[in-house]
């Protein structure tokens, strides 16, 4: 099972809305800069239909270098997590 990659997503949504390639590039490109500048702002964004970015935040803990299983100190950070919408997981699964 292959992935789509970005080229085939923009010529599959051109195909179907009859917009040319660059003008469909163009969209998603200034949909991942919005949604960047929302997720950053507010801490959230809706993306209609698919699902809702939230920022979170991580607490420090311990981990273990698997290499050496060495303990390790990790820090507290702030991460980007993507919740399903509800349609999503029932067509889904």
């Amino acid at each position: 099972m292959s992935k789509m990659t970005k080229a085939q997503i923009v010529a599959a949504m051109s195909q179907a809305t009859g917009l040319s390639k660059k003008d469909v590039n163009g969209f998603f490109e200034t949909l991942s800069e919005m949604t960047y500048k929302e997720v950053k702002k507010n801490g959230e964004c809706l993306v209609p239909g698919f699902g809702k970015l939230v920022k979170a935040k991580r607490k420090a803990r311990e981990g273990r270098n698997p290499a050496t299983g060495e303990t390790i100190n990790i820090p507290a950070k702030t991460v980007v997590k993507f919740r399903l919408a509800k349609a999503v997981k029932d067509a889904v699964l």
